[in-house]
């Protein structure tokens, strides 16, 4: 059987299908603004959807994997709550997300990815950080420890 892990874009934009096979986490709840999407995540547990915790050991994967990515920055505590679910019921499991970053993360961690709405990544990955003043490239932080300028996101190579 195939379970569909959903992060929050499965809610708010209405794609549930089969509810009996659809799992989530609690923090998508929050998530949830307006009346829509919260209807529809009502509809998916009465019709069978479930919301699980995800283990504490497969959340220290996702932050390690996540670290390496450097797309630790950009995934919310929800995100990593998915990816963590997602890598518990991988062998059996979807993750349905819309999230570049979180998609980047799952691949990488060897979890299906389908998007909900829009379309999948094209490649996988590394990020470093750039300065945006003299161009050097750093591996983390925010203020370039060379110059003083903003340290921006780049790609660093696919994988």
């Amino acid at each position: 059987m195939t379970y569909y892990i959903a992060d929050s874009a499965v809610f708010i934009m209405g794609h549930v299908s089969d509810s009996s096979k659809l799992i989530t986490v609690p923090s998508v709840i929050g998530e949830l603004k307006s009346m829509d999407a919260m209807l529809c995540f009502d509809l998916a547990l009465e019709s069978g959807a479930r919301v699980e915790l995800p283990e504490p050991e497969m959340i220290v994967k996702v932050f390690e994997m996540a670290k390496y990515t450097q797309d630790i920055e950009d995934l919310s505590s929800t995100d990593v709550d998915i990816l963590a679910k997602a890598l518990e019921y991988k062998e059996c499991a979807e993750l349905l997300t819309d999230d570049y970053a979180v998609q980047n993360v799952a691949l990488l961690l060897g979890i299906d990815v389908k998007p909900v709405a829009q379309k999948n990544i094209s490649d996988l990955l590394l990020w470093e950080k750039q300065c945006i003043g003299c161009r050097k490239r750093f591996e983390k932080g925010e203020i370039c420890p060379v110059c003083g300028s903003p340290l921006k996101k780049k790609r660093k190579r696919k994988l």
